[in-house]
């Protein structure tokens, strides 16, 4: 049985209540983790350590533009840690 968590290709941040906010689901299933969101240029623009955080598409309190964004998630699994990448897009 493989478990993965659930990870949004996309999310608008736009405030119409719809896609507002991008968060991993099912994350319960790795024993710990951390996910580091980066922009094009690399530069790390968000980090969540919980499975309650969640990220609205702002740096600094500045939002972001529509773009393609990075993920890493650092994760623990049968005590082995492990890495997974990805990429999503943000669309205002």
């Amino acid at each position: 049985e493989i478990k993965l968590p659930i990870i949004p290709k996309f999310f608008t941040p736009n405030g119409d209540g719809i896609n507002d906010y991008w968060k991993v689901e099912k994350f319960e299933i790795f024993e710990k983790y951390k996910i580091h969101i980066f922009d094009r240029y690399g530069k790390l623009v968000k980090e969540i350590l919980s499975d309650k955080e969640q990220w609205d598409g702002n740096y600094m309190g500045n939002p972001l533009p529509s773009d393609d964004y990075w993920l890493t998630i650092v994760y623990t699994e049968n005590y082995k840690e492990k890495m997974y990448k990805s990429h999503f897009s943000l669309v205002r």
